[in-house]
């Protein structure tokens, strides 16, 4: 065989092989079709019978690293070694979407990245559960923020914050009129603009660790969670602008606690 046919070959594998794990990086990703689950309590499409629906989303049954879990004092280990989560983002044009389960601000522009274990991954796209689906010693709060992010060869990392009921959450005011706009209407979608991920606070440096999964189908495991300690506050109006999109009589998008197993949960605390 020659030089030319061997080249010819070897680069048709790189682009079967590029093409293959992109698609089984997208195919990873969260459903945006609220009808094909809900959040109901003994449902045939509810938590518990989310693995049984599709044979891609065995994981939410048989998973033993899933999301969300609760962060017990008793299984954190204290450690300094992991770094600061170094949130390099910029502007990006976004789009509120009701995706009937949740409310979903995505980036269409590239919004910049988190380093996380020498690694990059780009924020995607950011949304909302109510109430909250981690908790704190059996404590669950009001709302619950996801920054979804990815790195290469299909690499996920999650950055979240906790909310309870006080003062507005100046990001979530910032989108308010939009978000009215689309909260009654199923499917809808509203260009917002520019927006500077950075605007999302987080107010502090602490945060928790471990290894879990998307908290919806499929429940691809293998992601990064990096769970803030700081609890935030929200007002009772900015949840319930995030709530309406879950149209089901739980009036709830918060995937049960699911088992720790023997999964290790690191909190981050700088030394000074």
């Amino acid at each position: 065989m020659g030089n030319s046919s061997i080249r010819c070959i070897f680069f048709v594998f790189i682009i079967f092989t590029t093409v293959s794990l992109s698609t089984a990086a997208s195919s990873h990703g969260e459903v945006e079709d609220e009808h094909e689950f809900n959040y109901k309590k003994n449902d045939e499409k509810g938590p518990d019978k989310w693995g049984e629906l599709k044979p891609e989303w065995e994981m939410c049954g048989k998973g033993e690293m899933q999301s969300p879990i609760d962060l017990m004092s008793e299984r954190v280990n204290i450690v300094s070694h992991l770094g600061r989560l170094n949130r390099d983002y910029t502007p990006s044009n976004a789009t509120l979407k009701n995706r009937g389960h949740d409310i979903m601000l995505k980036f269409e522009d590239g919004a910049g990245s988190i380093k996380m274990n020498g690694f990059h991954y780009e924020l995607q796209q950011l949304h909302w559960h109510s109430p909250s689906e981690h908790s704190i010693n059996g404590r669950r709060f009001a709302l619950e923020l996801h920054m979804v992010h990815q790195g290469k060869m299909g690499r996920m990392a999650v950055v979240t914050v906790l909310y309870k009921i006080g003062r507005a959450d100046t990001f979530i005011r910032s989108l308010e009129t939009e978000l009215e706009a689309i909260t009654d209407v199923e499917e809808a979608e509203r260009s917002v603009g520019m927006i500077d991920p950075k605007h999302v606070k987080i107010g502090s440096r602490k945060y928790f660790r471990y290894i879990g999964s998307l908290t919806t189908p499929p429940c691809t495991q293998n992601v990064t969670w990096n769970v803030v300690r700081k609890v935030r506050t929200v007002t009772r109006k900015q949840v319930k602008l995030l709530r309406v999109a879950v149209h089901d009589d739980e009036n709830s998008n918060a995937r049960p606690v699911q088992p720790i197993n023997k999964r290790m949960i690191h909190l981050y605390r700088p030394r000074v």
